[in-house]
């Protein structure tokens, strides 16, 4: 029996044809858990996973399987390695092959360039770059942590904060004061490039002239080191003393450090996960925090965005439980949706996803305080789970007593349904569905999963329509083909969806109020406008073809096509239109869709004025900001 080498230990061949980097990056995401929980049947075991080794024949097992290392080792038969290795020596495959199949389980494109040397010269810099990043970080968290003990307003703020010495110097807590190049006196070389590449420092757009400007990102803010799991400092995440704006600020992404990937508090939760049984996902710093000093250190934190695949796909590396913690809100139920598309693909049969909606004035830290910790755990085990949520957010604004509310309760929990793995409670959830929109389960998944024919190869003249999709078969009209039907007009919400598609960074520019309003949409313009804010807090603007590509086989991408086609079929092109007049347009429609969002609020409000009090008083505060808005939209009308 062979014994397999490590990712990092891989021969040099096995790097000839693929880019270390990649393989790398692909081991990294890559659970070794669930890649051999597909062959062997593992049983957890303290911090690793155990099952009877399938190189050799036995009865006990010692068979370990590690998801903080990412390998499997037998005791018995010495044999080791990671997922490409498991992959190579079970299932019989090559090393090209095993990366093309692990690859495609995590929708990874595998790069074919041939590395030469001077590439893997490149790319053995590159780690030693990272190295060096690694070590600057920590540098600047030690000097954070000496500043915080020369500091007694900001240990008055933690002590304020309910926090303890021990839990301070758990979380490497720091602080950075107020001068604007305080790392100077940590770092002589205040002007070298890693200061910058680290995220330490801000450079303006001059200094390559030499002029010095340079300052430090940080400057007054409690510092709350950003760890990976193996201890490493990889960011910062910094919160005021005051209610300044912004209120936290973390470091920006670097070749070390991804938000989207990375949680606040992993590395120190991972041995709590197993004494609780859940790891809990918080909003904040302070949340995880406080929660340890209370008695749950089984929390982390999502790092200022919405929770993502990576994300949950990292927890169940060392839990099969979690749940996430959200304000009562409606910002909260918008986060905890955008979580719950996150966790669906990883809900298999034996794992636990539950949803914590707080009541609206409390958090995690404040609720515990109040309350106790009994209650509070009391509050987790009662959690919304997964099967329930998703339900709730399909049929949210359906009236289930009519036809129209129950097709379109369907039409919202279709691509939920299909979000799910293969198993025991997707099958649980189409006929839970299926009741509630009144359909049977069979009926519901032919509708859910339409006939497709087969089409010829390439080449093959088409026959009739005997290789046509079922979907796209021509309407028929007495016989004869019908017409094509008339491009529908584009309504304000078509308009908006074009307008913030082709300038995405318009996005970032509206209120909060104005992204609740078309993030609360109904139907597919909502589930759009949901996603493209996902996609704002996770990857930053991004251009209309990069977002095409993101919303391929997403059940609202025909609408964003759609929008973004003109009358004569062709990409919508907007000509000599400068960015002003796309944004003088876009306040127009956003203006005439706000005023239709206080009316209805205002028709609801009346609707309640005879059970609460209060209505009338949000009646009137409505009017007023309708009257202010009509005002700002009396120069349109008249121009």
């Amino acid at each position: 029996m062979s014994v397999l080498p490590l990712a990092y230990d891989l021969p040099l061949f096995a790097y000839m044809s693929i880019p270390s980097a990649f393989i790398q990056e692909l081991i990294a995401r890559a659970d070794v858990v669930e890649i051999v929980g597909r062959y062997v049947q593992l049983k957890k075991a303290g911090a690793n996973f155990m099952g009877l080794c399938p190189f050799h024949g036995e009865k006990s097992p010692s068979f370990s399987v590690s998801p903080t290392k990412q390998f499997y080792h037998c005791f018995g038969c010495g044999v080791h390695g990671n997922a490409i290795g498991f992959l190579m020596e079970h299932a019989g495959m090559g090393f090209v092959e095993a990366v093309h199949d692990l690859a495609g389980q995590y929708g990874m494109q595998v790069p074919e360039d041939d590395a030469s040397p001077e590439e893997r010269a490149r790319s053995a810099e590159q780690k030693k770059r990272q190295a060096t990043l690694y070590d600057v970080l920590e540098k600047a968290g030690e000097a954070y942590r000496k500043c915080l003990r020369d500091s007694p307003a900001a240990i008055a703020y933690l002590q304020g904060r309910g926090l303890s010495g021990e839990v301070a110097r758990q979380f490497g807590i720091g602080f950075a004061p107020a001068g604007w190049r305080t790392l100077a006196s940590v770092f002589p070389e205040y002007d070298s490039p890693l200061l910058t590449e680290s995220g330490l420092v801000i450079a303006s757009s001059d200094d390559e002239q030499g002029d010095g400007k340079r300052y430090d990102r940080f400057r007054e803010r409690i510092m709350f080191p950003i760890r990976n799991v193996k201890g490493e400092c990889i960011g910062f995440g910094g919160r005021v003393l005051g209610d300044e704006k912004p209120k936290y600020l973390n470091s920006p992404e670097t070749p070390v450090f991804s938000k989207g990937r990375e949680l606040y508090g992993l590395y120190e939760a991972r041995a709590a996960f197993r004494e609780h049984g859940y790891a809990l996902v918080t909003e904040g710093y302070m949340d995880v925090v406080a929660l340890a000093q209370l008695g749950f250190p089984n929390a982390v934190a999502t790092l200022g965005t919405a929770c993502t695949p990576e994300h949950v796909q990292k927890l169940f590396r060392f839990t099969d439980a979690v749940v996430f913690s959200f304000d009562g809100d409606a910002a909260g139920r918008r986060a905890a949706r955008k979580a719950l598309d996150g966790a669906l693909p990883y809900a298999t049969d034996v794992r636990s996803i539950k949803f914590l909606f707080l009541p609206a004035e409390h958090d995690p830290d404040s609720f515990v305080r109040e309350f106790g910790r009994e209650a509070f755990a009391r509050f987790v085990a009662e959690a919304t789970p997964l099967s329930r949520f998703m339900v709730e957010a399909a049929r949210e604004g359906c009236d289930l007593s009519t036809a129209e509310g129950r097709a379109r309760m369907a039409s919202n929990a279709r691509p939920l349904w299909q979000g799910l793995p293969d198993g025991a409670l997707k099958r649980q959830m189409l006929g839970e569905i299926a009741q509630l929109v009144q359909l049977s389960t069979s009926d519901l998944e032919r509708l859910w999963t339409p006939i497709q024919t087969p089409r010829p190869a390439e080449g093959t003249p088409r026959r009739k329509a005997e290789w046509i999709d079922r979907d796209e078969r021509p309407a028929r009209v007495s016989g004869r083909t019908a017409m094509p039907a008339r491009t529908k007009p584009l309504g304000r919400s078509d308009i908006a969806a074009r307008l913030l598609l082709s300038a995405m960074a318009e996005w970032e520019a509206l209120t909060p109020e104005l992204q609740s309003m078309l993030c609360d949409l109904p139907g597919e313009h909502g589930q759009l406008f949901a996603w493209l804010d996902s996609q704002w807090h996770e990857h930053g603007i991004q251009p209309w073809a990069a977002l095409r590509e993101g919303l391929s086989g997403l059940p609202f991408a025909g609408l964003a096509e759609r929008v973004m086609t003109g009358a004569d079929g062709q990409p919508v092109s907007f000509g000599d239109e400068t960015e002003a007049d796309s944004r003088k347009e876009l306040s127009n429609v956003l203006d005439y869709m706000l005023d239709d969002s206080l009316k209805t609020q205002q028709i609801q409000a009346i609707a309640e004025a005879g059970t609460d009090p209060r209505a009338l008083e949000r009646y009137k505060a409505l009017e007023v900001r309708r009257l202010e808005l009509r005002e700002r939209l009396k120069p349109r009308h008249n121009a």
